[in-house]
């Protein structure tokens, strides 16, 4: 999915928007940018648990972002929807168009929530699956939650252990506290509390704008591959003379 990591704007999400928060004090010369977040559910059921942490983790976000006077919206991509086209990416390269609207999400996101269960003390295969679609470079410097649900608290070692590894390879920033609940946490003090942690650092690490510093004065220091960020990672000019001649175009 090369795709540059700047695009202009973002695609409607295939579900609703989950919230939205305005700041209070808006003006007609200078409204405050609408910082994006993107939840990324790999529940299987309606409802799940999983989906269920993803929107109290996000709905923690607002609330707090309402408090601060930031406007953010969110919205949310439920793998199930789009199970089938990331596999057909795994496997042939082909990209839906659906799977390119969740791609372009996550491409203009300013933090993540990402969701899964846990299987046999693993992430869910449909989760890992597809942020191994993503292109490398989409996420460099975006913050990130990570939240898992599990059947007991002996698989909470697994978001630690196993995700934070892929989520340092795609370069982003995640958060210290992560989320692991199971069915005894749901109710609990202590759990609201961490996921009241996972909120505010999120909300910090995106209104310092971390994303954006990276991205602008670091992103040439990156090692990038060619097409990882659709050639926008060498600053390369598709449209100009030189390269339609090389090219063999007119």
């Amino acid at each position: 999915m090369n795709v540059p990591f700047d695009g202009v704007g973002s695609a409607d999400p295939e579900s609703p928007t989950t919230a939205e928060s305005t700041a209070h004090d808006e003006t007609p010369d200078q409204a405050p940018a609408v910082k994006k977040i993107v939840v990324v559910n790999a529940g299987t059921g309606e409802p799940s648990s999983t989906g269920m942490l993803a929107d109290r983790t996000v709905a923690r976000v607002l609330t707090l972002a309402d408090k601060r006077g930031v406007a953010v919206e969110a919205r949310t991509i439920n793998l199930r929807n789009i199970a089938s086209d990331i596999m057909v990416a795994i496997t042939t390269q082909h990209v839906s168009p659906d799977l390119q609207q969740a791609s372009d999400l996550m491409r203009d996101a300013d933090g993540i929530i990402a969701a899964t269960p846990i299987y046999k003390a693993g992430a869910s295969g449909l989760f890992t699956a597809f942020f191994q679609v993503l292109d490398n470079d989409l996420l460099i410097g975006t913050p990130v939650v990570l939240g898992a649900t599990a059947g007991s608290a002996r698989h909470s070692l697994v978001v630690d252990d196993q995700l934070r590894g892929l989520f340092s390879y795609l370069r982003t920033i995640t958060v210290p506290t992560s989320l692991v609940s199971s069915p005894d946490d749901y109710n609990t003090g202590d759990f609201g509390k961490r996921v009241d942690r996972a909120a505010t650092e999120l909300l910090a690490l995106i209104e310092a704008g971390f994303r954006e510093t990276v991205r602008g004065d670091s992103w040439n220091s990156y090692q990038h591959s060619f097409g990882s960020a659709g050639g926008s990672e060498f600053g390369i000019d598709f449209d100009s003379d030189l390269m339609r001649m090389a090219t063999g175009g007119k």
